[in-house]
Formats: structure tokens, C-alpha cells, sequence
């Protein structure tokens, strides 16, 4: 440590992930036995203390807490425990010279059968594979034919020469599949690593065609759902006043949440498999296979067996998406076409709430006209009776002359009050007076 430099909190967890997982030390004669139990994303815990009581039952100190990588020696095995995203794989390493031929033995019949038998999650892979020391014959096609019950098998030279395999990707009446390795030149670490590249290639193969039924059991529906959503964009043109038009969009509505329903149940499904698709191309890989004449190598075998099934995938999944942008697309489109007649709608009734305001100024105007008139003519009534009155009372005045002179100075007084009482109104209402 340097001093006056201060270490990220995360470096040393950091750079111990990329040593969490090291590769077994082999060296031939080798039986291994493989199993991935797929248990789910929130069994990490669980699946570390069905390891840990193996553990208690020899004396071992189990897995710490919250460990995602165990390994261990047993005596009569040794186990290899590995933890990942959704499911945990589990295997088991007998070393020692075969006292039969390959597949007469396997290394899971070491491990007590009640502790197998109580593994955490369903068995999706399950490997039987024997590595043949440098002093075992090369296998020929009868023989390979009698350890695998058929001759439907793949093999080729790997690791640059270094070993010979043999696999038939086929699960056997034992429930195990089978794979027999046999080391022409491997050093220890490179022969764990070459095992450790085949029994990866199996269980993400398996992995990543987990997607596989659920892209055949959906991909008819979204043809079919597809074929819909074309009808409906088909009769948007035809189709005359918004009654229609929304129950066109309840349609597509309807089709948004089916397509949201299967998106929601496979696009993590689809999105595992591409990951696990990618690892298994890897690997294949990084086998550096070279043809053994007369048999198929294992990455033609993916290329024709497992390659199909992921385009399979991979369009299922495509066309959800393309199903998605179309029915959100048509859904947008039929909800602009709503707006536009709504917009339409509102203008001619703001169009007719203008013409009947206007009308209704018109008829206010000429009320106030009357009204003038009316409170003129009685004012001028009023004054009438006042002139009267003091004539009556022996003043000289002409009732008749003075009642015809207030009429213009009434009708003058009340217009401009009325006028005046009219902007006090407009500016109470806040839309300006008349000028």
C-alpha cells in the first residue's frame, strides 16, 4: 500500500471475483458427474446450506456466507459448487484408475443418495463425464458405439491436438448425458479448464433452449394477433365519426395488453437465452476443435441442432417488438385522427358560441335603447306631474313646455349612466368597457 493513497471500498472485491471461480486440477484416469439444478433467482441461500450440511456431515467447514463458489475434498470425491443467476450447478470428481471401462462407474454414486436426492430445485442437466489417462487406447468407432449405446456421437481433436472427445448430447436411460475426454498431452489446470468448457457448453445449451418452448407455444398467437392489428389499420380509412374510431382504439387496447402479457412472460425468458446462446458459441470456441474424419464436430452440431431453435427465438422475440411498435403506432395515429375531429368539433361550437354572444350584445344594446326610452318617458312623466302641481300652486309654468324640455336632458343623463354603469360591470368581469 502506498502511502497516502486511499484504496475504492469495492477494489479488493473486485479483483477477487476474477479469481472466485477457479478451475479444477485433473489428471486422467477422472470421473466426473455433473448436475445444474435450476432453482430460481432467490434460492442463492438456500442452495449454500444444502452444501453446507454436506460439509457438517464430514467435518468440512462449509461455504461462507453469501459464497457463490464452493470446493471441497470429501475423501472418496471432491465437489465443485457454483452458484449462479437462476440456477446452481453441482459437480463431483473421482480420481483413481477405473477398475472397469469408462461409464462402469460414476463419481455421484460416491456422494450419500439422500443428500442427492434432496438437492435444492429441478434437475435440468445431468453429465456423466470420464477422462482417459495418456496410457488408454483410442477408442475406436465399435467401441464408442457400445460406451455410448449408439453411434449418433460427436467428436473431434481439441485444444490444439492436446485431447480427443467424444459427446452424443443425448440423455441417456440413466438419465445422463455423456461425454469421454481423452488426454493425449493436458496439462492438469488445462484439462480442469477443457472440463469445465464442456460441461458449460452442456448446461448453457440446455439454459438457453429453455426459451425455445415458450417461443413456439407464443409465436402462433402473434401471428395471429398480428393478422388482427392489419385488419384494424385496414378499416382506420374507412371508418366515419368518433364512435368508431374509439371503438377501434379499445380494440387496439386490447391488443396492447396481449402483447404486453407475453412480452411481460418471455422477454427475460428470450433476453437469458441470447446471453446463454452467446456463452455456449464461446466456449465452443475456445475447444479449438479439429475434425476427427467421419464424425461431426460439436460446433456443427450447434450450428445445426441449436442455432435454428435461437433464431427461432430471436424472431419470436423480434416480432413481439415489431407487433408492439405497430399496435402503438396505429394507436397514435387513430388518436390524432380523434384529436383533429375533436379540435374540429370545439372550433365550430366556439364558432357558435361567438355568433350567439355577438347576437346577445345586439340584444342587449337594443334592450338598453328601450330602456332608456322607458325610464326617459316616465322621468319625464314625473316631471310632468311636478309642473302641474306647481302651476297648481299659482307659479307661471307651463307644464306642457317644461315636460318637453327635461326629455332631451333625461335621455342624455340616463344613456350616460347607463354607459357608466356598463364599463363598472366590464372592468368587475376583467374584459374592458366600451370606448
Amino acid at each position: 500500500m502506498i502511502d497516502g493513497l486511499r484504496d475504492h471500498p469495492l477494489r479488493e472485491a473486485l479483483n477477487a471475483e476474477v479469481h472466485s471461480r477457479p478451475f479444477a486440477s485433473l489428471q486422467g484416469p477422472e470421473r466426473i458427474t455433473h448436475l445444474a439444478m435450476l432453482s430460481g433467482e432467490r434460492a442463492a441461500e438456500t442452495d449454500r446450506q444444502h452444501v453446507a450440511q454436506l460439509c457438517e456431515r464430514q467435518g468440512l467447514a462449509p461455504p461462507a456466507l453469501g459464497d457463490n463458489h464452493f470446493m471441497a475434498d470429501f475423501g472418496p470425491f471432491r465437489l465443485k459448487w457454483e452458484r449462479h443467476t437462476e440456477f446452481s450447478t453441482y459437480t463431483f470428481f473421482q480420481n483413481g484408475v477405473f477398475e472397469t471401462t469408462p461409464f462402469g462407474g460414476f463419481a455421484i454414486d460416491l456422494v450419500p443418495r439422500d443428500w442427492v436426492t434432496g438437492l435444492p430445485g429441478d434437475l435440468l442437466v445431468s453429465v456423466h463425464l470420464d477422462m482417459l489417462d495418456r496410457q488408454a487406447p483410442t477408442p475406436d468407432a465399435a467401441a464408442l458405439a457400445a460406451l455410448f449405446g449408439h453411434d449418433n456421437i460427436v467428436g473431434s481433436l481439441v485444444s490444439g491436438g492436446s485431447a480427443a472427445v467424444w459427446m452424443d448430447f443425448t440423455v441417456q436411460e440413466d438419465g445422463f448425458a455423456r461425454i469421454l475426454l481423452h488426454d493425449r498431452s493436458l496439462q492438469p489446470r488445462q484439462a480442469g479448464r477443457l472440463v469445465q468448457r464442456f460441461l458449460e457448453i452442456e448446461t448453457y445449451r440446455m439454459m438457453a433452449l429453455l426459451a425455445f418452448p415458450a417461443a413456439k407455444r407464443h409465436g402462433g398467437v402473434l401471428a395471429a394477433t398480428g393478422e388482427r392489428l392489419t385488419a384494424i389499420t385496414g378499416r382506420m380509412t374507412e371508418i366515419e365519426g368518433s364512435g368508431k374510431e374509439r371503438e377501434l382504439l379499445d380494440e387496439l387496447m386490447v391488443f396492447s395488453s396481449e402483447i404486453e402479457d407475453v412480452a411481460a412472460a418471455t422477454n427475460y425468458r428470450f433476453g437469458a437465452a441470447r446471453a446463454y446462446y452467446a456463452l455456449v458459441r464461446r466456449r465452443v470456441e475456445e475447444l479449438r476443435e479439429q475434425r476427427v474424419e467421419g464424425m461431426q464436430t460439436i460446433n456443427e452440431f450447434i450450428d445445426r441442432r441449436l442455432a435454428p431453435a435461437m433464431r427461432t427465438c430471436e424472431a419470436v422475440s423480434d416480432r413481439l417488438e415489431t407487433l408492439s411498435w405497430r399496435v402503438a403506432r396505429a394507436s397514435e395515429l387513430l388518436r390524432t385522427r380523434v384529436d383533429i375531429q375533436l379540435e374540429a368539433q370545439n372550433r365550430d361550437l366556439l364558432q357558435s358560441m361567438d355568433r350567439r354572444a355577438r347576437l346577445q350584445l345586439r340584444l342587449q344594446e337594443t334592450v338598453e335603447g328601450l330602456s332608456v326610452a322607458a325610464i326617459t318617458y316616465y322621468l319625464a312623466s314625473l316631471v310632468g306631474y311636478l309642473a302641474k302641481a306647481v302651476k297648481d300652486v299659482g307659479v307661471p309654468v307651463n307644464p306642457d313646455i317644461a315636460t318637453g324640455l327635461s326629455i332631451p336632458v333625461i335621455a342624455v343623463l340616463i344613456w350616460f349612466g347607463v354607459r357608466r354603469l356598463r364599463r363598472l360591470v366590464a372592468k368587475e368581469s376583467g374584459s374592458g368597457g366600451p370606448t
